[in-house]
């Protein structure tokens, strides 16, 4: 089954390649997969592969390849591919834990007020999924997640906050993420975990991949401290 695609020049050393089934689980799938099988090695030039929720920008040097071989390679690639197979890797589990509200979750009443729902209605709704991490974002390798099931999407903040600190957990319109490294942000926050997301002496410098899953757990602030700064680890790879 060939995937469905668009391939595009980005510049003189990148293409964008987009899947266009009209499926949206489909052509993140088929993306990820692209982005996977380009960067394997023998496929001379790849610099690196950026996959989103239905886009991957792959990079490469011109010096060693082209933009036809790149388009040729990419065309080769989603001919064989198989968009409803498993992914090429196990996914593995995370679970999350989180002290929501307060000085932890500063806009989580806002967002109560917002969506007409109660603060633990918002808390629930976002305790109830398991999450896949669709793709990695900014800063620092964010897991962006698909967000939970509220009554209405979450508006970014109008005056964005300069400084985000990590383990923050927030949402904006449809999605979901973490922040692993501070930063300034117009999410509205809801909470924070006490886990270490991103370690610079790492490899990767996030321990999770996009095809994982994701889920949060709810704490009180005594477990907050007695946890804080342990690192986030997998706990199990999904069957």
């Amino acid at each position: 089954m060939t995937a469905h695609i668009r391939i595009q020049a980005t510049g003189e050393s990148a293409i964008r390649v987009t899947g266009v089934s009209g499926d949206t689980e489909e052509d993140w799938r088929v993306v990820h997969k692209i982005a996977r099988a380009v960067t394997v090695p023998g496929i001379d030039g790849v610099s690196c592969a950026i996959p989103t929720y239905e886009s991957v920008l792959i990079e490469f040097d011109p010096e060693k390849t082209t933009l036809q071989a790149m388009h040729a390679i990419v065309q080769a690639v989603a001919g064989e591919l198989d968009p409803d197979g498993p992914l090429t890797r196990s996914p593995r589990k995370f679970v999350v834990p989180v002290l929501y509200g307060g000085d932890y979750g500063p806009d989580l009443a806002d967002v109560a007020s917002l969506t007409g729902l109660s603060e633990e209605a918002v808390i629930a709704a976002h305790l109830a999924p398991t999450y896949v991490i669709r793709c990695l974002g900014a800063p620092g390798g964010s897991p962006m997640l698909d967000g939970p099931e509220l009554p209405v999407p979450v508006p970014r903040l109008k005056s964005p906050r300069t400084h985000v600190p990590q383990g923050v957990v927030s949402i904006a319109g449809r999605q979901a993420t973490i922040t692993p490294a501070a930063a300034p942000g117009g999410w509205a926050l809801i909470g924070r975990t006490p886990f270490t997301v991103l370690d610079l002496a790492a490899e990767p410098l996030v321990p999770y991949a996009p095809g994982d899953s994701l889920r949060f757990e709810r704490i009180d602030e005594a477990r907050f401290h007695e946890l804080r700064g342990r690192r986030l680890t997998a706990t199990e790879a999904v069957a």
